[in-house]
């Protein structure tokens, strides 16, 4: 589930891109460009600035950082220091190996936020044409995959000594979970399938391979699909029921502008918001019920002859315990998540003047949707899938 309060950056990053000249003669435009984060370049005041005018090419490519030539430092309005550099650069793969670039980040212009780049540095550079037809260049951002392809072989890695055969088992079945979304229900929403009915089928088929790959052909895989089956139906009612009284369009989030137009048909953001609420609860809903089943499973091991309603009375407590715990941890993820939002609210600054406004908002008002459909699923799965499991689970002696 995403953090309750906001889904969406509060600060956008701004990269200061200027104009290149490459090795190959090319003449030095001097142009001076703001990135808002989405490739968008702004015109400033007073200066003469790459964004309507120029054309883009949707040429994104890798570059390495050669050398700072330059570098500054200047004071924003609000007294931030910010440092502004001129940039010695090289492509890096396809048609842009080897060609140089030098990037005179230092202006007049002030952005709100920049990165500061060193030697080595490997960063995305967006290639644009501008309205004379000369070559324009900003940095769009780092290249983080490595560290990124580094934690997650960590975490494999943890995963799989830890949890050993069953661990190993999970992560093949979460790399399942992530192609099904991926080659599945992606393409299908984009060819104008129904996106709740896509959402529905992508939930029923992850929680099958999900239970199945990591717990096996067993009585307690049976018990814990038919228990997560019936908790889904329930999130999915009370999620339709809320959203139709709340209003909510689905179209919140600054993402949905980007998908307007771009599937074979008109993309229903209502039933994308709906089955994007189902998908992440999903999650935790897997958790609660394998948890309260094999809870179950262990105390029944222990003492065999343990009556039923002792049973479900023991195994009961550990749920209230387990959810006790998720309710805590979820709010302190979300608090933490949410810091620079819950500092706007807290300096009453429109249009989050009081309490009302800030849960009026559209944004505010579905994340809590989200979040409290998610718990209120969470809360009823814990003891029909601690009820099931002492009813009808008898474990293999």
């Amino acid at each position: 589930m995403l953090p309750l309060f906001c889904t969406v950056a509060i600060f956008t990053t701004f990269t200061l891109p200027v104009t290149a000249q490459t090795t190959t003669d090319a003449t030095e435009v001097p142009a001076v460009m703001i990135n808002n984060g989405a490739g968008d370049l702004t015109e400033t005041e007073g200066l003469s600035v790459v964004g309507e005018n120029t054309k883009p090419v949707d040429d994104l490519f890798e570059a390495k950082v050669l050398e700072i030539t330059e570098e500054r430092q200047v004071n924003s309005a609000d007294g931030t220091r910010v440092t502004q550099q001129n940039i010695k650069m090289k492509g890096v793969g396809d048609k842009w190996k080897n060609v140089e670039f030098s990037f005179i980040g230092i202006s007049e212009v002030i952005a709100i936020s920049s990165n500061v780049y060193k030697k080595g540095d490997r960063v995305l550079v967006n290639h644009q044409i501008d309205s004379d037809g000369n070559d324009v260049y900003y940095i769009a951002d780092y290249v983080r995959r490595w560290p990124l392809y580094l934690l997650a072989f960590l975490f494999a890695l943890t995963i799989t000594l830890v949890g050993k055969a069953r661990g190993l088992r999970s992560l093949i079945a979460l790399i399942i979970s992530f192609l099904i979304i991926l080659k599945g229900t992606i393409p299908l929403i984009l060819a104008g399938w129904n996106p709740l009915a896509v959402g529905i089928a992508t939930c029923v088929l992850i929680f099958i391979f999900l239970i199945y790959i990591t717990d096996g052909w067993s009585h307690k895989s049976h018990l814990a699909i038919f228990s997560l089956a019936i908790s889904m139906v329930v999130v999915a009612l009370l999620s339709w029921i809320f959203t139709y009284l709340t209003r909510l369009t689905g179209t919140s989030s600054e993402e949905t502008l980007f998908l307007i137009g771009i599937g074979k048909k008109a993309i229903d953001f209502k039933g994308l918001f709906l089955s994007g609420v189902l998908i992440g609860a999903l999650g935790v809903l897997d958790d609660i019920v394998i948890g309260q089943i094999e809870a179950v499973d262990q105390i029944k091991k222990a003492n065999p002859k343990l009556p039923v309603r002792q049973s479900f009375k023991l195994a009961l407590n550990v749920g209230n315990a387990h959810i006790g715990a998720m309710v805590n941890t979820l709010f302190l993820a979300y608090a933490g998540a949410s810091l620079p939002l819950l500092i706007l609210f807290s300096v009453h600054e429109p249009p989050f003047l009081t309490f009302g406004q800030v849960i009026n908002s559209e944004l505010i008002a579905s994340e809590i949707v989200r979040t409290l459909v998610g718990s209120l699923g969470i809360a009823l799965a814990m003891p029909l899938a601690t009820y099931l499991a002492t009813k009808f689970y008898r474990p293999k002696t």
